[in-house]
């Protein structure tokens, strides 16, 4: 089957958790979250929960376990922790959780932030993959990052990855 036919089959409507991962944030000036959830909501996909964590690795691997013991959640956007400070830490507490890693989302998304930023995007750790058939997206937190990842790649395929990791 064509890549346009899988597409096709993919499911029109995603149920989805967001977790922002920030120390200096509150839920009242989290604009990353808040596009997030705009977003999905704006096209015709569920928001389940939402959650504002610290920057701590067993905070992190807590409410990931607890979504993913959720039957009806098929994806969860990380957004923050995913730079190369010594505070970033959601990429190490989410990656041995994955059965697969969607190398591409990254180097997509590297490439699309290299076309705006230029050389800076080599710290971007971005990643996407999948872990006991849910959909799992690793965002930096700054809103231009979220936005262009929403707009250029997970709106874009957010129902094929969920089809492919449903198989």
């Amino acid at each position: 089957m064509a890549y346009q036919e899988h597409k096709h089959l993919s499911p029109k409507s995603i149920s989805c958790s967001v977790i922002i991962i920030s120390d200096s944030r509150t839920e009242q000036d989290d604009e990353s979250g808040k596009y997030i959830m705009h977003e999905l909501k704006k096209n015709n996909h569920e928001v389940l929960s939402y959650s504002l964590l610290k920057n701590d690795a067993d905070a992190i691997k807590k409410k990931l376990n607890e979504l993913l013991d959720e039957k009806n959640l098929q994806v969860i956007i990380a957004s923050g922790g995913t730079g190369i400070s010594h505070r970033d830490v959601t990429v190490e507490t989410i990656l041995p959780v994955l059965y697969k890693k969607l190398d591409g989302f990254g180097e997509l998304f590297r490439f699309l932030t290299y076309q705006q930023i230029h050389t800076g995007s080599i710290m971007s750790r971005a990643m996407a993959g999948v872990a006991r058939g849910k959909v799992i997206i690793c965002l930096p937190g700054s809103l231009e990052a979220v936005n262009l990842a929403m707009e250029k790649i997970i709106l874009p395929e957010i129902g094929h990855m969920v089809r492919e990791a449903t198989r």
